[in-house]
């Protein structure tokens, strides 16, 4: 808790000091001086920050309640949309599940019930920008404004580029990428009128870094880390500091949408595919706690890092020993096998 409230009493003292010089600045002081002023700020801005990362690695943060919120999650029906469902309702707050399986949703729905939250449930699909302006106008008319959303939802369309269809291509962008601007226009204003409310973007670290043949994927999480960002910037800029955001990127987890992907056989007991429940229960402590972003397993940000500190040769030639470079190819081929049966890989 004290480290909490040093965080905040820093970020109060910082703001009321920027307030302060922007003043100043205005009757008349030095450019200079300002600049000056301005690169001191930064500088103990950039030795907190990197102090207060250290801490918290070590220290853990005071976990927000959010007992009571409603809380939209997309792709509920799914895997992971499903535990993040159980996830927030042990935490006491009430649903409102989106998704275009009406019978999965519903299931979830009923899980989520049983530990004794309201839930409602809606068929969805966020590839339509008119269906999801149309059920967010039905889930304020008849459940209230939306205080957090969790934008779960996600799409692959499994195939090489020059063999997949454009619509598949098409859907994976609108799904994993566009939906994501759409969902923040339909429920963003109510949150900044009461200055509250929590963001969260489960991306992927394929939206950090790359690999081959999964390029609509690919694009698409890159697209979403962006998005992200920026409005994570956006908000930060309004002074709106109630209203939080949370990027989630993991690695490859095992719910089955990218069966058979697999990196060099030596290294997988290194870099296994992540478990459902601990994937979210790993984002759910980072969503409690505020933090603006999380990489599963840790060690994703080392890529994440040497992606921008090392050549772009170098990075080859450890993707290439670690097996990124063909890691995808027994996923598609997995998928072409599904191809006659109409499957669609999602979250």
């Amino acid at each position: 808790m004290l480290y909490k409230i040093s965080i905040q009493s820093h970020v109060t003292q910082r703001n009321n000091y920027s307030k302060a010089r922007r003043s100043a600045g205005r009757r008349g002081a030095g450019g200079i001086m300002i600049v000056l002023v301005d690169l001191l700020l930064m500088l103990i801005d950039l030795t907190y920050s990197i102090l207060a990362a250290v801490v918290q690695t070590f220290v853990r943060p005071r976990l927000k309640c959010i007992d009571g919120e409603l809380c939209l999650i997309t792709g509920a029906g799914g895997a992971l949309g499903r535990l993040f469902a159980l996830e927030f309702a042990k935490e006491g707050a009430h649903l409102v599940l989106w998704d275009c399986n009406t019978a999965a949703n519903e299931r979830t729905a009923e899980l989520a019930r049983e530990l004794g939250v309201r839930v409602h449930a809606y068929t969805v699909d966020l590839s339509r920008r008119a269906s999801i302006y149309e059920a967010a106008e039905r889930v304020r008319a008849e459940v209230g404004d939306v205080s957090m959303l969790v934008n779960n939802a996600g799409v692959v369309a499994g195939r090489r580029l020059l063999d997949c269809p454009d619509e598949i291509l098409e859907r994976t962008l609108l799904v994993n990428c566009h939906a994501l601007f759409w969902m923040t226009k339909a429920f963003l204003p109510q949150m900044k009128a009461k200055n509250h409310g929590h963001i969260v973007t489960i991306a992927s670290a394929l939206g950090l870094f790359s690999t081959a043949c999964v390029e609509d994927y690919c694009a698409s999480k890159f697209g979403a880390v962006g998005f992200h960002e920026s409005l994570t910037h956006e908000l930060l800029a309004d002074d709106l500091d109630g209203i939080k955001t949370t990027l989630v990127c993991p690695y490859i987890v095992d719910t089955g949408m990218f069966a058979g992907c697999e990196i060099r056989k030596e290294l997988r007991s290194l870099i296994p595919p992540l478990q459902p429940l601990y994937t979210v229960q790993q984002s759910m402590k980072a969503i409690l706690a505020e933090q603006l972003m999380i990489c599963i397993p840790r060690i994703m940000y080392i890529p994440f890092l040497t992606r921008a500190l090392l050549p772009w040769e170098a990075n080859l030639a450890t993707y290439r020993f670690m097996g990124g470079d063909k890691c995808m190819l027994p996923f598609i081929k997995n998928v072409e096998m599904k191809t006659s049966n109409g499957v669609i890989n999602s979250s």
